[in-house]
């Protein structure tokens, strides 16, 4: 995307708005969070500037090095942030992007034509946050210095030494009065922002390096988008090896596109604008998926693999195994909310309607053996979702998922305050039995389950509303499922799996997550799964009326516990034989080993695992949907050698002492 006037990059695209100083009052207006995201936040704000220099063909390399005094250092070979004296505040260029908020190159529309900043704030907000930042400039042979204190500067800019490189260096420290949580960096995080970067920046060059650990990567994919989405498709059985891939300019913006289908039943979308990841979707999404279904049903229509009085294939059944990667580039983006979720740019949907429309049919056309697939699958897809919808009247009245007509075995809960209740999903009916004694009746609801739940990765809907669980468990969430889908009739604020601390009970955990993650992802990305921790051993103390009993929630747990009763039973001047039964050497008089839930009378499920005030719940989220994604077609897809491999690869990083059964 660079011109000639791109290399005329100085002070005079420096556009300058207002000041800095409201962002150490409020920095989660500008970084949306103090905690581990918006620490994270700095990094991004400013290596997104090294990635602009190599989308606007400046830059061929980015370096990423986490430092070992706590700092982050990213470096870039592009032009160079001007250093000349910027016209209206009389400082050095550098010091005003670096020390004015609102200051950048791009706002005046010459400095960058695509750039994946909206609002140019990224390198004076991370100056702001950070106890230190300095800033080396490498332009016409020169090196040119600065250094800053909370956005204050503190060594003056001046040119400090001569050289033959090019580009610019940021280094900087995250305060820790503004980040309390944390302000140790994450290498993981570091690492998948690199390779995300790299796969959308075809041709660049991204090194990571920890000084830490030694850790060390680079990322450079020459097929960009089409390498982003062979890896989406790791481990999934594609319909063809070959990626329909096309790269169009319009106008003064970019449209790339890749795609290709697998044999599961969920689709992978991944839109980007900018090199902004717009999970909400968009005009751009609007556009791929209005070509993608015209195409598809014309080539069907054409070829006959449509019959005449069929009806033409909906988005859903063409989405079926869709894995497809969309990136705009554009010098305007609009985007929806701070969070830049979605791209607003009306013409961006005609851009890419046009493209897509254009280019899949040639596609299709030269690749009869892949559209026949394709089709097919889609026609597979239509076929189920007409059976899933017969199905689900069948074994449902009208209105049973909007909470009519609740399954019978629920035990609800009383009130009606969809925000202080909880439902319990419980592994068989003795559990239940002791739940619904010991519960809480006003605000925790107790679902029982039969043994273990359908496998839904590998399973369509019309598979699940013949299952007497699923349905159950469809009908008492409230939310619907599939097209019916809608999180405003979620009937409780938590839901939580409650399941024996066994390998049984993991699995069972592991099918719920499984259904949750793949046909109901909006509960857990809005926080509202939940794993409960019920305790595997009770050390009891004394008897009668004095008996008090302390809960273990593992092997580990309890080994520890006793050795440290013993230890302090020495230190009081008690003898100890440790060789006999070491629990009443801690001062136990018998040790309660809980093989399930099952095994709990009411008041012991209540105290330990139900009760508020007492219990250990885990919110379940998902930090990266793409390795989750992956994980869930290891471990519960039709590959059995995927899992056997899996299972190789990490087995030696597993402590057993760790490990809740």
């Amino acid at each position: 995307m660079a011109d000639t006037k791109a290399n005329v990059y100085d002070s005079s695209e420096i556009q300058v708005l207002e000041g800095l100083e409201p962002v150490r009052k409020r920095p989660g207006m500008y970084i949306g969070s103090t905690g581990y995201d918006g620490l994270h936040h700095l990094i991004k704000e400013i290596a997104d500037n090294s990635i602009d220099e190599a989308i606007a063909g400046e830059a061929k390399t980015v370096k990423i090095t986490l430092l070992a005094d706590g700092g982050c250092k990213v470096e870039d070979d592009g032009r160079g942030i001007p250093v000349d004296v910027h016209p209206k505040t009389g400082k050095s260029t550098l010091e005003t992007v670096l020390t004015v908020l609102h200051a950048g190159g791009k706002f005046g529309g010459g400095g960058y034509k695509v750039s994946s900043g909206l609002h140019g704030v990224g390198s004076s907000v991370v100056n702001a946050l950070s106890t230190k930042m300095v800033a080396e400039v490498y332009r016409d042979g020169t090196i040119h210095h600065v250094e800053f204190d909370a956005g204050k500067t503190v060594v003056p800019f001046a040119k400090t030494g001569k050289t033959t490189k090019r580009g610019t260096c940021i280094t900087f420290y995250p305060d820790p009065a503004i980040f309390k949580e944390t302000v140790t960096f994450d290498y993981t995080w570091v690492s998948n922002y690199a390779r995300h970067q790299a796969y959308l920046t075809k041709g660049i060059l991204i090194a990571v390096f920890d000084e830490r650990t030694g850790a060390q990567e680079s990322f450079y994919f020459d097929g960009g988008i089409k390498s982003y989405v062979k890896r989406l498709n790791n481990g999934k059985e594609v319909l063809s090896e070959d990626i329909f891939y096309v790269e169009k300019k319009i106008e003064d913006s970019e449209v790339e596109i890749a795609v290709q289908y697998n044999d599961s039943f969920a689709e992978t979308m991944k839109p980007f604008a900018n090199n902004v990841l717009t999970p909400d979707g968009g005009m751009h999404v609007v556009g791929f998926r209005t070509a993608l279904n015209r195409v598809i049903n014309d080539y069907a229509r054409k070829n006959n693999l449509l019959k005449e009085k069929e009806d033409n294939l909906t988005g859903d059944d063409i989405k079926e195994g869709l894995t497809a990667v969309i990136l705009v580039k554009l010098p305007d983006p609009q985007f929806e909310g701070q969070t830049k979720n979605k791209l607003g740019n009306p013409e961006v949907r005609g851009y890419v309607d046009k493209v897509m429309a254009e280019y899949f049919s040639y596609y299709l056309e030269e690749n009869p053996a892949i559209a026949k697939k394709i089709v097919g699958k889609a026609t597979l897809a239509a076929r189920a979702r007409k059976a899933a919808r017969a199905a689900r009247d069948n074994v449902i009245r009208k209105g049973a998922f909007e909470g009519m007509n609740l399954p019978s075995k629920l035990a609800d809960c009383s009130s009606r305050d969809r925000t202080e209740c909880e439902l319990f999903i419980v592994e068989g009916n003795s559990a239940a039995g002791s739940a619904k004694e010991g519960r809480d009746s006003k605000i925790q609801a107790i679902l029982p389950l039969r043994g273990k739940v359908l496998n839904t990765e590998r399973a369509r809907l019309d598979k699940m509303f013949a299952n007497a669980e699923l349905v159950s468990l469809i009908k008492a969430l409230g939310v619907g499922i599939g097209d019916q889908f809608d999180i405003e009739g979620l009937r409780y604020h938590k839901v939580v799996f409650m399941t024996d601390a066994d390998v049984d009970g993991a699995h069972i955990s592991t099918l719920l997550l499984t259904f949750f993650f793949r046909y109901m992802p909006d509960l857990i990305k809005n926080g509202h799964v939940y794993l409960a921790k019920p305790p595997l051993f009770g050390l009891i103390k004394g008897t009668g009326s004095g008996r008090k009993i302390d809960y273990i929630f593992n092997e580990a747990a309890l080994e520890k516990t006793l050795t440290e009763k013993i230890e302090e039973r020495k230190a009081a001047g008690a003898k100890v034989n440790e060789e006999d039964e070491r629990f009443k050497q801690a001062g136990f008089t018998a040790q309660q080993r809980f093989k399930g839930l099952g095994e709990m009378d009411a008041a012991q499920l209540w105290e330990t695992t139900m009760n508020p005030a007492n219990r250990t719940l885990v919110q379940v989220n998902i930090e990266d949907a793409e390795k989750a994604d992956s994980i869930f077609t290891k471990l519960m897809g039709s590959e059995a050698e995927l899992r056997k491999n899996f299972i190789q690869a990490n087995a030696s990083k597993i402590n057993l002492d760790d490990l809740d059964f």
